[in-house]
Parts: C-alpha cells; sequence; structure tokens
C-alpha cells in the first residue's frame, strides 16, 4: 500500500482584498462560501483542497496571508 500524504494539515488565513459587486454571481458565492462578511476581513481555514479550489475560483478578489 502506498502512503497516503496529509495535505490537509494546517490553517491557510485568508483576507478579502476587492470588492465581489461586479463579479459573477458563482464568484460572489464563492466569497459567502469562504465566510467572508465585509471586505479586508481576514479569516482563518482548514488547508483542505477544497478550500484551496474555492481561493483558485477568485484569486483577483482574495489573498493568502503568510
Amino acid at each position: 500500500m502506498t502512503a497516503k500524504t496529509n495535505s490537509g494539515g494546517g490553517k491557510i488565513q485568508l483576507k478579502w482584498v476587492r470588492s465581489a459587486i461586479c463579479a459573477p454571481e458563482k464568484q460572489k458565492l464563492v466569497i459567502k462560501g469562504l465566510g467572508f462578511t465585509r471586505l479586508n476581513q481576514v479569516i482563518e481555514r482548514p488547508n483542505t483542497a477544497a478550500i484551496r479550489g474555492m481561493v483558485a475560483k477568485v484569486p483577483h478578489l482574495v489573498e493568502v496571508v503568510e
């Protein structure tokens, strides 16, 4: 058997940096699904493939805080 790597470990901090007013509805739903409620908000989410995929859909609206 092969060993599974735990790519879902740890946390990732995200910051909402640009308004989603003119963004398509699907991108607005991604922002809401990540848990953002206001601009310039920093949130912490688990570093999973699902969260990274959501961030990849809106890279122009969200940035990863190191």
